[in-house]
């Protein structure tokens, strides 16, 4: 789960990292009104999306007064903020970050992760500290430290991590991301998440449990287990074709999950024909092919569906598909799966 800059830095300085004075505003009005609580000199606005590359684009501005701070707010609300990050579609902007500058003398980036090979976060930064600097940092990087790990963070990026003229360090910004997995532990971060910087289909996936994720592409994928769904998409590409999206409907599905992720496939437009590859073993393949005929004939099926099952009652699922009348082509394998899938879909580009 990912959350926006301002609620970042408002954790962090729950655990005693220095980050700039703040408000956050929905208005032009509450703009002019953080920016006079503010007293600064030289005031930062900056939108709130969910991706980098904001300066660039136009969603950082500096300001000098309050009224100004408002005139810019205004322009910037309701903007649709076309980054390196974001894709041509952009993020529209709903909310602001209004800030104090603060006198820069170097800038560095810092970010912490989870090193899987050892089991341990790792700091990562562009450059070394010395002198007073750094004797006086370890505290900054121990309450980054607390934060991480308390959080059951996935990534914290402080993109500049910023010295300032005084000797002091400051997250001048802040992105983390959290493991999912661990949000049931944190109801407070749960009321974070801002589902207007998600893609709609993506947050009706995660109602069901499903792992979505929309790509560019024309072939719809659904897949049980991540290391299937990956090499599902390159055996797609091999082929010639792109696939339209990552879903996973896990091991265990029932099938009303299956009929659901179904519905979230055909959902998207870009979709021209769907591979199924499934490897049944929990989920049985009889299973999978109920959920699908009956998310079928729910739907009323007008594009191609190329079906690639193994495993666990392979013949009574097939036996479901063909039973079905419905627009299944059954395949003989993944190979033989994505060259017919790519081939519905329009044909290899």
């Amino acid at each position: 789960m990912k959350i926006h800059e301002y609620q970042a830095k408002a954790i962090l300085a729950r655990y005693g990292v220095t980050t700039p004075r703040s408000e956050v505003a929905f208005t032009k009005e509450e703009a002019r009104d953080g920016a006079q609580r503010l007293k600064s000199n030289v005031i930062v606005v900056k939108a709130q999306i969910h991706a980098g590359g904001r300066g660039k684009a136009g969603g950082v501005k500096l300001v000098h007064s309050p009224d100004e701070a408002a005139e810019v707010a205004s322009r910037m609300l309701g903007m649709n903020l076309v980054t390196i990050q974001t894709g041509p579609g952009g993020r529209i902007v709903k909310r602001l970050l209004i800030e104090e500058g603060l006198d820069i003398k170097r800038e560095l980036y810092l970010s912490l992760l989870v090193d899987r090979s050892v089991g341990r976060v790792v700091f990562m930064a562009s450059g070394g500290l010395t002198g007073d600097v750094a004797n006086n940092a370890a505290p900054f990087f121990q309450a980054l430290h607390r934060a991480f790990v308390d959080t059951d963070a996935s990534m914290l990026e402080i993109n500049p991590c910023v010295l300032t003229g005084d000797g002091k360090l400051v997250a001048l910004d802040a992105k983390m991301t959290f493991d999912d997995n661990g949000l049931f532990r944190h109801k407070e971060l749960r009321g974070l998440r801002d589902l207007d910087e998600e893609d709609p289909l993506e947050v009706e996936a995660s109602k069901y449990g499903l792992n979505y994720i929309k790509l560019d592409g024309s072939v719809g994928c659904m897949v049980n287990g991540a290391g299937l769904a990956m090499a599902t998409m390159d055996i797609i590409k091999y082929a010639g074709g792109s696939p339209a999206n990552f879903l996973d409907v896990g091991g265990g599905a029932s099938a009303d999950q299956v009929k659901n992720a179904f519905r979230i496939l055909m959902s998207d437009t870009a979709v021209k024909a769907v591979f199924i590859n499934i490897f049944g073993g929990i989920l049985r393949c009889d299973v999978l092919a109920t959920g699908v005929v009956a998310a079928a004939k729910d739907l009323q099926l007008k594009v191609p569906v190329v079906v690639r099952m193994e495993g666990t009652n392979v013949e009574l699922g097939q036996q479901i598909l063909r039973d079905s009348a419905l627009n299944f082509t059954i395949a003989a394998g993944m190979k033989d799966g994505a060259q017919k899938v790519v081939a519905l879909a329009g044909g290899a580009r």
